[in-house]
């Protein structure tokens, strides 16, 4: 009987032995640790690691490093773009992702011609109708809805996200019409919430297409007769800038087939020079907004910093 409580107290000795030196071997957190990894295994690891490469040639987020995103933010570039594209139909010619084809071209221009901004990656996935009954785009195949308070709690989280690592003017851009109540909404309340540590912006003023349209007139692209489908030539030469594979373009030149609302998009060349203005007017008309709503809730809302 004695062995056997002297066995028994032995092994909890050893246990607590084990178990006091395994609490001895956890380290301590060190606040130089990022990027995944831990500082002193390797020095890539420290908040204060030089970048080994140059800075990349993209504004995009997803395309770029921690690293790359920290110097960025140093040498100012604060202002981030949350841009809000869709999953749906669009016609027999363009596919579901059109409005994030379209924000891949337009994103792009609105960053680099700010020169102080960046984009962060496209929401696609965004109220588009019920699921049960199917209403509104949800009718048709391939279509990816989201609740509405799914969709503003996502750009809630994408945007705190933003602001607690340094960016200062988070920036929302929506490409189609049931994106906007939902942006303004989670731009109001963060802007509140931040009290001038941050910005939420809602630029309604990007999804004005009436505007383009209007200008492209004078550039010599005039619509004839509607197909009656979702789809026009302004989207369509959009869309060409990012991938003319979006609109099927070869397919569609191949069937004679390449033509919407009687404008002719077979010639590449001509394409291409559209869609150029299309995007850079889109592009300008959006940072002229942008640079407004900062001007006017910074004033409405002194910062704290």
């Amino acid at each position: 009987m004695k062995k056997t409580a002297l066995l028994i107290l032995s092994a909890v000795v050893l246990a607590g032995t084990f178990a006091a030196a395994q609490q001895g071997q956890r380290r301590q957190p060190d606040p130089r640790d990022i990027g995944g990894g831990q500082c002193a295994q390797n020095p890539y690891n420290c908040v204060d690691a030089a970048n080994p490469l140059p800075a990349p040639n993209t504004v995009w987020l997803e395309e770029m490093t921690w690293i790359d995103v920290r110097d960025a933010l140093k040498a100012g570039k604060t202002n981030i773009i949350i841009p809000t594209g869709g999953m749906e139909p669009n016609g027999v010619w363009l596919v579901t992702g059109k409005h994030n084809y379209v924000l891949q071209a337009n994103c792009d221009a609105i960053a680099r011609k700010m020169g102080n901004a960046l984009c962060a990656p496209i929401v696609k996935f965004v109220p588009e109708g019920g699921i049960e009954p199917k209403t509104g785009h949800m009718v048709s195949p391939g279509t990816i809805t989201a609740r509405e308070e799914t969709y503003q709690a996502l750009l809630t989280d994408i945007a705190e996200s933003l602001q607690a690592h340094g960016f200062k003017n988070i920036i929302f851009i929506g490409d189609s019409g049931g994106n906007q109540k939902g942006q303004a909404a989670v731009a109001e309340k963060l802007t509140a919430k931040w009290a001038g540590k941050a910005l939420a912006l809602h630029i309604g003023e990007y999804y004005t297409y009436g505007e383009v349209s209007k200008y492209m007139e004078g550039q010599g692209l005039k619509e004839g007769a509607s197909d009656n489908m979702h789809d026009d030539p302004i989207i369509t030469l959009n869309m060409f800038a990012a991938d003319p594979n979006s609109v099927r373009y070869d397919g569609r030149v191949k069937a004679k087939k390449a033509t919407i609302n009687g404008v002719d998009v077979s010639n590449r060349a001509r394409n291409t020079e559209l869609a150029k203005k299309i995007v850079d007017f889109r592009a300008n008309h959006t940072i002229e907004a942008i640079n407004k709503h900062i001007a006017a809730k910074s004033k409405a809302t002194p910062s704290q910093q």
